[in-house]
């Protein structure tokens, strides 16, 4: 599934889910019987750290593997646009998370070239002149979940459900020389040059997520973690913060972070993002 069609799809997912909050502002809290629609609209700051493990651009059937660092927050700074969805009846809920990130990192290198067949190649740290990688992606979890525990102190709500992450990555890299082909008579990767590669990742997750009530102040604590597994041997999230609660109207301020874990050969062989957020929420 490419890029360009996972933003509708993931939409149209939204609506049929209808308006609701953010994945950490649940309702439950509130007590409310009957339905409510809650929507967030978040703006999320993260830097990424990566390997990736691209295929050989000369079709020899091998990989580059390619790290890439955030070493400085404010230089490697991105924004993430973000909606996330709740419609709620009584103690049952379903809720959508939508994202879509496009993420640099100015400190990436080449580690290794793997040819096929042959054992790995490492590139020294010395050959390695400079590179940088920029990453594009959606991101979309839908699940459900069930209010276990709530009251004047705020909720608690389990949830099972799936997310995919579908990126392309790029890396642009410099080298001070050429690394040659497995019988050394061609050139595998040019000292020069552009990696590239996409895909789609889907794993199941379960969780939970909720708000704890700072009593009769309108401030609240939002959080939420969830793991899983499927394509990835591991995925796991987590945010939390600070909020303000008047009416129908709210805002949150927190920090969030994501983590996949592929395992070696994969074109994402490990990827996190992390960093601070802002949220306001509507409730209707």
């Amino acid at each position: 599934m490419r890029l360009n069609h996972l933003p509708l799809l993931a939409m149209t997912a939204l609506a049929f889910t209808g308006a609701g909050v953010a994945g950490a502002a649940a309702q439950g809290a509130d007590e409310r019987s009957g339905w409510s629609f809650q929507i967030g609209l978040y703006a999320w700051a993260p830097t990424f750290d990566g390997t990736f493990n691209y295929p050989l651009p000369a079709g020899s059937g091998g990989t580059a593997s390619v790290r890439s660092d955030a070493d400085s927050y404010l230089r490697d700074l991105n924004v993430a646009a973000m909606v996330n969805a709740e419609i709620r009846y009584e103690r049952f809920s379903a809720i959508t998370d939508l994202m879509y990130v496009d993420l640099g990192s100015s400190t990436s290198r080449v580690e290794s070239v793997d040819l096929a067949a042959l054992p790995s190649n490492p590139v020294s740290s010395t050959l390695n002149l400079s590179g940088d990688s920029s990453l594009q992606a959606t991101i979309w979890t839908l699940a459900g979940g069930y209010t276990v525990a709530e009251g004047s102190w705020g909720n608690v709500d389990v949830l099972g459900g799936f997310r995919l992450l579908a990126l392309d990555a790029r890396t642009t890299y410099s080298l001070s020389v050429d690394i040659a082909g497995p019988r050394g008579d061609g050139v595998a990767l040019a000292r020069n040059g552009r990696l590239s590669g996409g895909d789609s990742i889907w794993n199941g997750v379960v969780g939970v997520r909720g708000r704890l009530l700072i009593a009769g102040s309108g401030f609240f604590v939002p959080y939420y973690a969830d793991i899983g597994a499927g394509d990835s041997n591991l995925t796991w999230q987590a945010f939390s913060g600070v909020g303000y609660q008047t009416g129908w109207a709210g805002v949150q301020l927190g920090y969030r972070y994501m983590s996949f874990d592929q395992g070696s050969g994969s074109l994402v062989e490990k990827l996190s993002m992390g960093g601070a957020y802002l949220a306001v929420n509507f409730t209707f």
